[in-house]
């Protein structure tokens, strides 16, 4: 299968992320190995795992069988809320270094801000992994599901990547404005709206004119947004779908049309009230 040519972004760190990655997500473990395998072997080089979603091993195994040279992947994970305290911050990565079988990961983020049951622990966190960036332990740093307040709150280094939910029903345009200003990259969860925008009308109607799968639509959309996306899914024939984004363009009409369809719908947990 010919490599496809993903563009990256720059981030504020001057490290670069490829735009297209492949989210691990509710995918367990059983099956982590041979889904991360196929992604692999369709051409993803980013594949995003997390402590939390307990697969953190079996991608290890996919990407260490890959044979693929490190410095051709780039591979994301997360610290979980129970950990935000430095000295279990430090286990937690290291647990996740080893289960994934890597001295370093490309980018390390805070999962989330978890203010309801951890209050303002998130701040220690942060310290915590400007420490594992200058020791190597991870090349990039950033946070996941953190709003503005939260951001203020932090001291040093401002992250180089908040991953957030968005898709067309949640399109997070304030947020997104309020990251572009501070330079920081935003990387969609669920862009897929977990399969609910891929019905609607207007995407339906773009991905007939384009010849395209809605869900090829919704992904180039993000794409075309300036955004890094990680789509998941467990079928060899989806999973390769996925990375075929970079045969066609939307038009102008057709953003906007994606764009409209926000109804500030949120499927996931507000960051500032989950209680876990």
């Amino acid at each position: 299968m010919t490599q496809p040519d993903i563009p990256t972004l720059t981030l504020a760190d001057g490290k670069t992320i490829p735009q297209l990655g492949f989210g691990t997500f509710l995918v367990p473990p059983d099956d982590a190995e041979r889904v991360t395998t196929e992604a692999l072997a369709a051409g993803y080089r980013h594949i995003d795992t997390a402590a939390i979603y307990d697969n953190e091993l079996d991608v290890g195994l996919a990407i260490a069988a890959s044979g693929i040279p490190r410095d051709q992947l780039f591979v994301t994970t997360k610290l979980w809320n129970d950990s935000h305290k430095p000295d279990r911050a430090r286990a937690a990565i290291n647990a996740s270094l080893e289960r994934l079988g890597l001295d370093h990961v490309d980018l390390y983020l805070i999962h989330w801000p978890a203010p309801v049951k951890y209050g303002d622990s998130y701040i220690a966190a942060w310290d915590a992994l400007q420490e594992f960036k200058r020791e190597g332990l991870a090349t990039s740093i950033g946070v996941s599901n953190f709003s503005p307040e939260h951001l203020d709150a932090l001291r040093g280094e401002t992250p180089v990547v908040n991953q957030v939910e968005l898709h067309p029903s949640f399109t997070q345009v304030p947020l997104r404005e309020e990251m572009t200003r501070r330079g920081i990259v935003i990387e969609s969860w669920s862009p897929l709206g977990r399969g609910a925008d891929l019905g609607n009308p207007a995407v339906a109607g773009i991905a007939d004119a384009t010849g395209h799968t809605p869900a090829q639509v919704v992904i180039r959309w993000h794409i075309q947004s300036g955004l890094v996306v990680i789509p998941k899914s467990v079928t060899p024939a989806r999973i390769v779908e996925n990375l075929r984004v970079f045969d066609f363009t939307l038009a102008p009409d057709q953003m906007a049309a994606i764009d409209a369809l926000n109804r500030d719908a949120r499927i996931g947990s507000d960051p500032s009230t989950a209680e876990f």
